[in-house]
């Protein structure tokens, strides 16, 4: 049990690096540059390849050239944003104002420009690693809720809620990801995850309503868990 324990620690201390770069020398440079105790950096070259990745591998950072050989980086910046609040350093050689505007506008947290400075570009991945690190916390206080994800306990004004395991997990990843739209076929793929062929697609709909009514003051006018129409669900930041 020891060792088990040790094991866990461990494991939610290593920080995986994504690089979706197709200069593969600048790519494996900056894999040797990152590389350290605790941080494992890994490259792909391609949008499609990063897809096949992300699918099989958890990931706390990615770093996103734009000019990718199948497809637009910024694009590909969007699709990670709208399925969860991972940080995205865009590495480009678009250097003019415009595309550092509309990088950060698409919801990119840094940019830098070619070329640049590896000391540079390790600092600022540390930072983003530690911002992500602080907002990630077992117990989370918003108004007059109180969610401890690591002890399953969940308050509102310090009353305790029963919650489902499915109200769980949809609330954590609502919380984690607050200010950001979630698609509902990315809920429904993280919330469903124990293999099975088909998930009726009210499911979705019934836990959310389900968490609205234990969460909401008025859950016909929801104040927190707000629907985007035709795309999915978000906790708004006030």
């Amino acid at each position: 049990m020891v060792i088990l324990s040790f094991y866990l620690i461990w494991r939610c201390s290593l920080k995986n690096i994504l690089i979706v770069e197709d200069d593969r020398a600048l790519a494996s440079g900056i894999c040797i540059a990152l590389k350290s105790d605790g941080v494992f950096p890994y490259a792909c070259h391609s949008i499609k390849s990063a897809r096949d990745e992300i699918a099989k591998n958890p990931y706390d950072l990615f770093i996103l050239d734009i000019n990718l050989p199948d497809g637009s980086g910024l694009d590909f910046l969007r699709e990670l944003k709208r399925t969860g609040g991972i940080p995205i350093i865009i590495l480009t050689a678009n250097d003019l104002e415009t595309d550092i505007v509309t990088g950060l506008e698409s919801g990119a947290d840094d940019y830098i420009t070619k070329p640049f400075s590896l000391a540079v570009l390790r600092a600022r991945v540390n930072t983003q690693l530690r911002k992500a690190a602080s907002l990630i916390t077992g117990r989370i206080q918003i108004d007059d809720f109180a969610f401890d994800f690591d002890r399953l306990e969940y308050f509102r004004s310090g009353k305790p809620l029963e919650l489902s395991k499915t109200e769980q997990k949809l609330l954590r990843l609502l919380v984690e990801n607050r200010g950001n739209t979630l698609e509902r076929s990315a809920l429904v793929d993280r919330i469903w995850t124990d293999g099975a062929e088909y998930v009726d697609e009210n499911a979705l709909s019934v836990a959310v309503k389900r968490l609205r009514d234990k969460l909401e003051e008025n859950p016909s006018k929801p104040a927190y868990i707000k629907t985007v129409y035709g795309i999915g669900y978000s906790w708004a930041v006030k």
